[in-house]
């Protein structure tokens, strides 16, 4: 299996809790990471699975090896201008969306990071899509889908906060249509049929009612963690180019910061692997 869940046992809840402004709870967590080739070397396979399947890569590589066609054609870069910040937002998204796997028991489509066209930029769309059923029926009431947005901060001149995901999170209402259809239509592509066929019991919630979940986080590197800071986020002042408003769904949104060491080096290393082990 490309998969692989041995590295989320480094995820682990602090139990430390903090307030914003408007006294929403922030879980505060840790990515307590280690040197361990094992854990890191299928971290690397899964990691590289959601930008291409191993299964695929011969097919599209053309000429080049396998560590360069995923270098060059399906990673963002290292060194050119805002690849770095791209690489840091991936990572973001895809540990964000291990944490809602295999913490919380959802089932997350794999494929919003496939071969993108411009592997320098970000995919559009809500950052990191989830769903649980209720029961075996597959349209109970109570099944779920959960959306989070995700922003990440691992070097000195990145400006992202809590606030920047909970601002971008009011948006997903207006994302959730287009996010689902991106989902169906590349996990088809892609042959992921059972997500393709999932995703078609979301779609219409008119007639099939289900409940959602929403989620800020914000994965930040510990020298940037500033306990001061955090707290002064407020979902009830969300700016918008109509004004000031609050979270659409601030009574039920979910707040999650991430802190880990040296993260930016780490991304690095993951990237490297998941190229030279390919």
């Amino acid at each position: 299996m490309c998969y692989s869940s041995h590295h989320i046992k480094w995820l682990v809840d602090t139990g430390e809790r903090l307030s914003t402004v408007d006294e929403k709870e922030i879980e505060i967590w840790e990515f307590k990471h280690e040197d361990d080739d094992v854990i890191l070397s299928a971290w690397a396979t899964h990691f590289r699975n959601h930008y291409c399947l191993d299964t695929e890569i011969e097919t599209r590589r053309g000429k080049e090896t396998r560590s360069e066609f995923l270098r060059n054609a399906c990673f963002p870069s290292e060194t050119e201008s805002f690849g770095s910040a791209i690489r840091a937002g991936d990572f973001g998204e895809i540990l964000v969306a291990d944490y809602l796997a295999y913490r919380l028991g959802y089932h997350v489509p794999r494929v919003r990071w496939m071969l993108k066209p411009t592997p320098n930029e970000s995919t559009k769309g809500s950052d990191v899509i989830g769903f649980q059923f209720a029961d075996d029926t597959g349209c109970s009431p109570n099944d779920e889908l959960f959306i989070i947005e995700v922003k990440t901060r691992f070097s000195q001149s990145g400006g992202n906060s809590l606030q920047n995901a909970i601002d971008d999170s009011s948006k997903d209402d207006i994302r959730l249509a287009e996010s689902l259809n991106l989902i169906r239509q590349k996990s088809i592509d892609h042959k992921h049929i059972d997500d393709a066929n999932q995703v078609i019991r979301f779609q219409n919630p008119v007639d099939q009612e289900y409940q959602i979940k929403y989620g800020a986080s914000f994965l930040v590197d510990i020298e940037y963690f500033d306990k001061a800071n955090i707290p002064s986020s407020n979902c009830e002042r969300i700016r918008t180019s109509k004004g000031i408003i609050s979270h659409p769904h601030r009574d039920s949104l979910a707040l999650l910061v991430i802190r880990g060491d040296n993260m930016m080096k780490l991304v690095h290393e993951l990237y490297r692997r998941a190229a030279d082990e390919a």
